[in-house]
């Protein structure tokens, strides 16, 4: 399945799939969170080495535009953060979830990364993920698949 998708961005602009494959996109729950600030903060540490093998790093929640443009400052990602306030891309991955916190039951964004290749295909997926080593482990796997061809 190709996915092809549009979404408000950080960087003011509207992100198109299509234009940034291949594309290193990772779903997360919410800006300024110690989790997503440790992994947005793990895939800008190797965003560079994510670049040279000719990657685009996005990450996606629920949070608006303003809210994504504060976290990126704050943080100083150098990668686009996606707004899906209306979960549309969020369901098309699959990453909506039923979730369970101190007994109460909502629903959120199971936190997953997704690899899309040239053509707009999933190459490689992860869900559940867990925060600390992941993108190393995403970026570690791209440079084996990339030693297989």
């Amino acid at each position: 399945m190709k996915y092809d998708f549009m979404l408000p961005s950080s960087s003011g602009d509207t992100f198109r799939s299509a234009d940034r494959l291949p594309l290193v996109l990772y779903f997360y729950p919410k800006d300024n969170t110690p989790g997503c600030t440790t992994e947005g903060l793990e895939f800008n540490v190797l965003l560079p080495e994510f670049a040279a093998l000719g990657y685009t790093v996005a990450g996606i929640s629920r949070d608006g535009v303003k809210s994504h443009q504060n976290f990126c400052a704050k943080q100083g990602f150098g990668f686009e953060l996606l707004s899906d306030v209306d979960e549309t891309v969020c369901r098309l991955f699959d990453v909506i979830k039923l979730k369970k916190l101190y007994g109460r039951e909502s629903y959120g964004i199971e936190r997953s990364t997704f690899v899309l290749n040239e053509k707009g295909e999933i190459a490689y997926e992860w869900r559940k993920v867990k925060v600390a080593g992941h993108a190393r482990e995403v970026l570690d796997t791209l440079k084996k698949g990339r030693e297989a061809v």
